[in-house]
């Protein structure tokens, strides 16, 4: 039994290794060959693309361990809806607390009716939330009429744009999240249930898991961090602006995957999810700076996330999964 989990750690070290080696030597290319790269300026900005990645690859990560198949393709619209309310809110004369609470209780509905949908209606959550992804996005340019909600409060734009000890306060509100949902990955009979119900639900259902109740809750979470990462950007932004988190599930889900979880479900981990968060997060930034066209930002991405999933795939024939 020790040698079994020894080989388990060793397993789900390797994993986390080989994003973490690729970061380190990206990260120290691109400062050789420019610089400016290492300026607290620029720094400061990848801590802010980091903490927008990183919050949504850890919503992924959730819904992606979860199993059948799971993945929530509407973080991205559900970013720009949320970003769009809560400058609503505050042109209504809102407070800026009250504001960010309303759109988290609406995102909290969202992800609650994605988990209905998939547990109680039995619909494939490929379906449920590319509605959302088409009905959220269209939501955001309604209430706005395509135009961006501007003039937004000092103290909102506090948390998009100021620092707390030279670390952007976006950046320490991601490591929170990030110590938070590790702790109940690893240390609570939620995290073992989640990898349970992800691996074989048949299984986890004859041992007692409440498997309706799991999956429900991973969804919930997914846009909840969605809905903070949306506010989180109109602070930065200092707007509303309808058109933002195009392609962000798409990022949120090679993160997950290149930090080695598995979209079969059953396996991954936050820090693997952080990661590859970081890994996508610094190649954006390493192409602006070393001026590669942002023509070719999208297509370099994009194989990016074609290798990381044949790798996940490939991973799992090999493991006889």
């Amino acid at each position: 039994m020790l040698v079994k989990q020894n080989d388990i750690f060793k397993l789900r070290f390797s994993k986390e290794l080989g994003p973490l080696v690729a970061f380190v030597a990206l990260f120290t290319f691109t400062a050789i060959v420019n610089p400016r790269f290492l300026t607290s300026f620029n720094l400061q900005s990848l801590g802010r693309q980091i903490a927008i990645f990183g919050l949504l690859a850890i919503g992924e990560t959730f819904v992606i361990i979860s199993g059948g198949g799971s993945i929530d393709l509407s973080a991205g619209s559900v970013v720009a809806l949320s970003g769009v309310l809560v400058a609503w809110f505050m042109k209504q004369q809102l407070s800026i607390w009250l504001s960010i609470l309303l759109v988290l209780l609406i995102c909290n509905v969202i992800g609650m009716w994605h988990g209905l949908a998939v547990t109680k209606l039995k619909v494939p959550a490929f379906i449920v939330t590319l509605g959302t992804l088409t009905i959220a996005r269209g939501a955001a340019a309604v209430i706005t009429k395509g135009w961006p909600i501007v003039g937004l409060p000092r103290g909102f734009l506090t948390i998009g744009q100021e620092n707390w000890m030279g670390v952007p306060i976006s950046f320490w509100i991601f490591a929170i999240i990030t110590v938070v949902s590790h702790f109940f990955l690893t240390k609570t009979v939620y995290g073992k249930h989640l990898r349970a119900v992800g691996g074989n639900q048949v299984a986890a259902r004859f041992s007692g898991v409440n498997v309706e109740k799991v999956r429900f809750i991973a969804f919930t979470v997914c846009a909840l961090l969605s809905g903070l990462v949306g506010i989180i950007v109109a602070s930065r932004l200092s707007q509303g602006q309808p058109g933002v988190g195009t392609s962000y599930e798409l990022f949120a889900i090679a993160s997950s995957v290149i930090g080695g979880t598995s979209l079969g479900g059953g396996e991954g981990t936050i820090i693997g999810a952080v990661i590859g968060a970081s890994v996508i997060s610094l190649l954006w930034n390493a192409l602006v700076m070393l001026n590669v066209s942002t023509y070719w930002h999208n297509v370099v991405i994009g194989l990016v996330i074609v290798v990381a999933v044949t790798l996940d795939v490939l991973r799992k024939r090999s493991s006889g999964g």
